[in-house]
């Protein structure tokens, strides 16, 4: 599946393109998380080209199962052609979109220059929308974004993606604070649409 998204230049942002990863994005990946921050909240590490080809080997397998597709988020800043004119500002992710359950989880992170921008936000946003319009028909109907409970910008990002607080969770190893389950719905025919 070969999957390009596009969100909407705002008054105050540049437009952004969500596509899937490629080999060609190795050096950008390295140079993404050498930001301690980014580090402190992600948990396989990516420090040079050997890591980075297994890290983009994971989401080459993700999107042949369909079990965990994620996108690379690259700001447009003109220019034409793949990478032209374009920057990496962010990861965004669902997995499992596809389960009995009907449950699929988001995760995302952005690099440093990105962060306070609404990149994020906007971002989920569009992963949201169309996974819920790609899945919903075989049966996905919820999200699910966790993060821990001293990340409050994951806070803030949920919330601006009209992802709702649902609960506090325990201490859970690797993780060494309480979570933050927040959910987003699937609207359906004749459910409120959501505004924000």
């Amino acid at each position: 599946m070969t999957v390009t998204l596009r969100v909407g230049a705002t008054d105050g942002a540049p437009g952004m393109v969500l596509r899937p990863w490629d080999d060609g994005d190795a050096a950008a990946l390295i140079d993404a998380y050498r930001d301690p921050l980014l580090r402190r909240w992600t948990r396989v590490p990516v420090r040079d080209h050997a890591e980075a080809a297994r890290w983009l080997a994971v989401r080459h397998k993700g999107w042949a199962t369909e079990e965990y597709v994620s996108f690379v988020v690259e700001e447009e800043h003109g220019g034409e052609g793949h990478g032209g004119g374009r920057r990496l500002v962010a990861n965004v992710a669902v997995k499992a979109p596809r389960n009995s359950t009907g449950v699929g989880e988001v995760g995302y992170w952005t690099v440093a220059a990105a962060r306070g921008r609404g990149v994020a936000s906007r971002a989920v946003d569009a992963l949201t929308d169309w996974a819920f319009g790609t899945y919903g028909a075989s049966g996905l109907h919820w999200l699910r974004l966790l993060h821990q409970v001293d990340n409050v910008a994951s806070c803030r990002v949920a919330a601006k993606a009209g992802y709702d607080l649902d609960a506090v969770l325990p201490v859970r190893p690797p993780f060494p604070a309480p979570g933050h389950l927040h959910v987003r719905r699937r609207v359906t025919a004749g459910a409120a649409v959501r505004h924000g």
